[in-house]
C-alpha cells in the first residue's frame, strides 16, 4: 500500500559523513511514528484512510484502506460530529485549522483535535488530524468542576453575601491547588478585610453592616472571573483564589476591588457608607506544603497594608 508520504526535498548526506542515507519518505515517517500524538490523513469525499502514523495503528489498528469512522468509531456510517465541513469555506477552498476537545467513544480517552484540510500529493482535498491524549487535564478540569457542583448542592454558600463560604473555599481550593501543581500553572491568592467594620456596626447598627457585606458581595461578583473562588471566609474577611495568575494580577484586581468599593458607596436609610478594605497578596511557590501557608504569607501581607494605614494593598512573594 502507498505510505500516504509526499516526498520532500532534503539532501543526501554527505559522501564519507558515515551517516546512513535514508530515503525523504523513510525520514518523515519516522519523525511522525514518534510523536506521541495520533496523525491521520482521509479522503475528504469518500473518509478513505491514506495514512495513519504508529501511535494510531498502535491503539486502532491497521488502516487497510478502511473508512475513518471504521477505524476510529467502530461506526457504520460517518460519525454525527465530523468536522469536515467547517474546514473548508463556500467555495471548497481550505479554511484555517479547527481546534477543538472530544472524547472518542471507543476509547473514551479525551484528545485535543487539530483538524485541516489540505491537498494531498495527488492534488485530491484531504482531512488531517493530529489528535493529542489530553485525558489527565480534563479528568482534572472535569473533577474541579464536579466540585463547584458538589459545592453549590451541598449549599456551601454564605447566606448573607452569595460567595463560596469558609468550608467551600477550601475544598474548591484544594482541587484548584492540584491542577495548578499537576499543569504547572501560576496560582495567587487575595485576602482582604474591611476597615474599621466594628464601627459600621456601632454607628448604623448590624442591619448597616450586613448590607456593607452585601455590597462587598455583589462587588466581587461582578469583578472575579467566573473560574476564580472568591469566598466570605470569617466576619468581615474576605479571600480570593486566582488560577493561572501572578501576583501581579492579582494586585491589579485587588486595586480595581478597592477602587470600586470606594466609589459604590452603599446607602443605607439616610447615610452613605464608604467601605475600605486592606487587601495582602501573595503567589504559589514551587515548594509551597498547602493552601493555609500560602493564606498565611497573604494574610501577613493584609496586616502590613492595615499597619500602614488601611485601604492599601500589600504583596508579599
Amino acid at each position: 500500500m502507498n505510505s500516504g508520504i509526499p516526498s520532500l526535498n532534503i539532501p543526501a548526506a554527505p559522501e564519507g559523513s558515515g551517516i546512513s542515507e535514508i530515503t525523504p519518505a523513510e525520514g518523515l515517517r519516522a519523525v511522525l511514528d514518534n510523536l506521541d500524538a495520533l496523525v491521520y490523513v482521509s479522503d475528504f469525499e469518500t473518509h478513505e484512510l491514506l495514512y495513519m502514523n504508529a501511535y494510531g495503528r498502535r491503539i486502532w489498528g491497521s488502516i487497510d484502506g478502511k473508512k475513518c469512522w471504521e477505524v476510529l468509531q467502530d461506526n457504520a456510517s460517518p460519525c454525527d460530529f465530523c468536522t469536515n465541513h467547517l474546514l473548508i469555506d463556500s467555495e471548497g477552498n481550505p479554511s484555517p485549522p479547527h481546534i477543538w476537545e472530544f472524547q472518542n467513544r471507543l476509547d473514551n480517552r479525551w484528545y485535543q483535535c487539530r483538524d485541516q484540510a489540505i491537498p494531498w500529493i495527488d492534488g485530491r482535498l484531504v482531512r488531517l488530524e493530529i489528535a493529542t491524549d489530553i485525558t489527565d487535564r480534563k479528568e482534572m478540569e472535569l473533577a474541579l468542576k464536579e466540585a463547584h457542583a458538589k459545592a453549590r448542592a451541598a449549599a456551601l454558600e454564605d447566606d448573607l453575601t452569595g460567595l463560596h463560604n469558609r468550608r467551600a473555599f477550601f475544598e474548591l481550593g484544594n482541587q484548584l491547588l492540584k491542577q495548578t501543581r499537576r499543569n504547572g500553572s501560576p496560582l495567587a491568592i487575595i485576602m482582604f478585610d474591611l476597615d474599621h467594620f466594628k464601627k459600621i456596626n456601632d454607628n448604623h447598627g448590624h442591619d448597616a453592616g450586613d448590607e456593607v457585606l452585601r455590597h462587598v458581595g455583589r462587588v466581587l461578583m461582578s469583578n472575579v472571573r467566573e473560574a476564580d473562588i472568591a469566598a466570605r471566609i470569617g466576619g468581615e474577611e474576605f479571600a480570593i483564589l486566582l488560577g493561572d495568575a501572578h501576583a501581579a494580577q492579582a494586585s491589579e484586581l485587588a486595586e480595581r476591588l478597592l477602587g470600586v468599593m470606594h466609589e459604590t458607596p452603599v446607602r443605607y436609610h439616610d447615610v452613605r457608607i464608604r467601605p475600605t478594605a486592606s487587601f495582602g497578596i501573595s503567589s504559589l511557590h514551587p515548594d509551597e506544603p498547602n493552601l493555609e501557608n500560602l493564606m498565611a504569607r497573604a494574610d501577613s501581607a493584609m496586616y502590613e497594608s492595615k499597619a500602614l494605614g488601611r485601604g492599601r494593598v500589600r504583596v508579599k512573594p
